[in-house]
């Protein structure tokens, strides 16, 4: 039971009501004491007749102006309301104790995390967000901070804010934290943190599979050094945003990354608009891309449609930084680092005459080679979440779920677009789905695509290779009729061992 003791503020009060518990040989469980004249007493429940006798005697002390049986001691009832206020926040919250362990979690940050309530309590709040707190606690002396950070591929505002509590000299000292994590659009972020945001780092790459992986470590090696870099790939791979995270990762960070589309460029505009033009006296001159990129990354997006004229002017610019702008004979050096992009063989266009051999072998001196999405079937699952985790918060609205159904269907097409044609296809999908899962029905994939990978980009590139993707195309359309090893080799009329050896080449499975 928990007790209200109205009283006037008078020495000995205090004792005088433990005296009375004694007495009655009961236990006292916790007493809150109020500045304006009440104390409260928390005990075991105990029978009326013992109850009225005890409320009696409290009555009768001296300066006791009322007492009554309440439901919850003051900091009890605090504490349910701040739960129930945190429970119904929509964003993440976590309130950690100075050791930087999580006392409390709201279910966002359940849902978000991906884990119990019970995991996550009295866990390190580093080993999630990857917040140093003992860092914060005495480098910054526990002001309040805002940072970007990444979970799960999507972007968050984190807010820290220490928690101050007096002592009895009434002097401030921190109790404990709160994080709150604010998801962030592209939409509703502000223009600072949209600029930030545009320069997407490793952190923002979703994917399990051994090919990801492999890229990802390869790219993040590649990326503290300042020779080119060309990164090869397919259409739609994301090729562009691999460039960003390299520039993201070195030394260059702070300094700007400018894109250059080689195939909207127009040749008679493009030298202008690379290296900039001379003044006169009617009009100023004009920096070019390079000059203005000066101490950060210039990135050529599909660099295998440079003419021949701006190939010669690259690879002059390339041998030693230096270029002159347009009508102007004084020479200009720059510091920039020049990451070129393809989805092109340039071998072939080298072997063709479209493209310099010499320039060919100063673009690649690194290189990235990008796989489509057909050979990362383990990582497609993965992305479609990441993609409709961020058509949800978007449109702010909750997020779907991906039945089992098409989740296998998602995974056995052949995505002649690749990641870019299944983001497509799912924020589509996001607008049509009517309930909680995406299924089948929500998608719409074009039937030939689904039968076959023969198309003009598939045929790009050497007979053995357009074999190889031909191949993979048609055991992954095989696979869904026959799920077994056993029937599928039966099927195309070949040994078990080698329609085995052919599904893990190709990372075909029965997810």
């Amino acid at each position: 039971m928990r007790l209200q003791v109205n009283c006037e503020d008078r020495l000995g009060m205090t004792r005088e009501l433990l005296d009375i518990l004694t007495s009655q040989h009961i236990d006292l469980r916790g007493i809150e004491i109020d500045r304006i004249g009440i104390i409260y007493l928390n005990c075991p429940e105990i029978e009326f007749e013992q109850f009225s006798q005890i409320m009696s005697q409290i009555r009768q002390l001296d300066g006791v102006t009322d007492v009554r049986k309440i439901q919850f001691m003051p900091s009890e009832r605090e504490h349910k309301e701040l739960k129930a206020l945190l429970e119904t926040l929509p964003d993440p919250f976590f309130s950690i104790n100075l050791q930087g362990k999580i006392d409390l979690a709201n279910d966002a940050a359940e849902l978000l995390m991906g884990k119990s309530r019970g995991d996550i309590l009295g866990e390190n709040i580093q080993s999630f967000l990857g917040f140093n707190f003992h860092s914060w606690l005495e480098k910054e002396e526990a002001a309040k901070r805002s940072e970007m950070v990444v979970i799960s591929g999507l972007d968050y505002m984190m807010e820290i804010m220490p928690v101050y509590v007096a002592d009895e000299s009434e002097k401030q000292v921190l109790a404990s934290a709160v994080i709150l994590l604010k998801s962030l659009s592209e939409a509703k972020m502000p223009v600072a943190m949209r600029e930030i945001s545009s320069d997407n780092g490793f952190e923002h790459f979703v994917g399990q599979s051994s090919r990801f992986k492999h890229l990802l470590a390869q790219a993040k090696k590649l990326s503290l050094l300042d020779a080119p870099l060309l990164i090869q790939g397919e259409t739609g791979t994301g090729k562009e945003m691999l460039a960003r995270a390299c520039h993201q990762r070195s030394l260059r960070r702070e300094n700007p990354f400018l894109l250059v589309n080689c195939v909207s460029m127009p040749d008679n505009a493009a030298e202008t608009e690379l290296f900039g033009f001379a003044g006169s006296a009617t009009e100023p001159g004009k920096k070019g891309i390079f000059e203005q990129a000066d101490g950060g990354t210039v990135f050529l997006y599909e660099v295998g449609e440079m003419s021949a004229h701006l190939q010669i002017k690259l690879l002059r610019f390339l041998q030693d930084g230096t270029f002159r702008r347009v009508g102007e004979e004084k020479e200009m050096k720059v510091d920039v680092r020049v990451i070129c992009s393809t989805q092109k063989k340039l071998p072939d266009l080298v072997a063709t005459g479209e493209f310099r051999e010499d320039l060919y072998y100063r673009l690649n001196v690194l290189a990235l080679v990008v796989p489509p999405l057909r050979e990362r079937t383990a990582d497609i699952v993965s992305l479609a979440e990441l993609f409709l985790a961020q058509f949800s918060q978007e449109m702010q609205q909750p997020k779907p779920v991906i039945s089992d159904e098409l989740a296998q269907y998602l995974s056995q097409y052949a995505w002649p677009g690749n990641i870019r044609q299944l983001r497509n296809v799912l924020f589509r999908a996001m607008t049509q789905v009517d309930g909680t899962e995406v299924t089948v029905d929500d998608v719409q994939l074009p039937e030939n695509e689904s039968a076959s990978i023969i198309s003009e980009e598939t045929l790009d590139g050497s007979l053995d290779e357009i074999m190889k993707r031909y191949e993979s195309g048609i055991l992954n359309n095989l696979y869904r009729s026959y799920p077994s090893t056993r029937k599928l080799a039966k099927r195309l009329g070949v040994s078990h061992t080698a329609v085995a050896n052919k599904l893990r080449e190709y990372g075909i499975n029965k997810q």
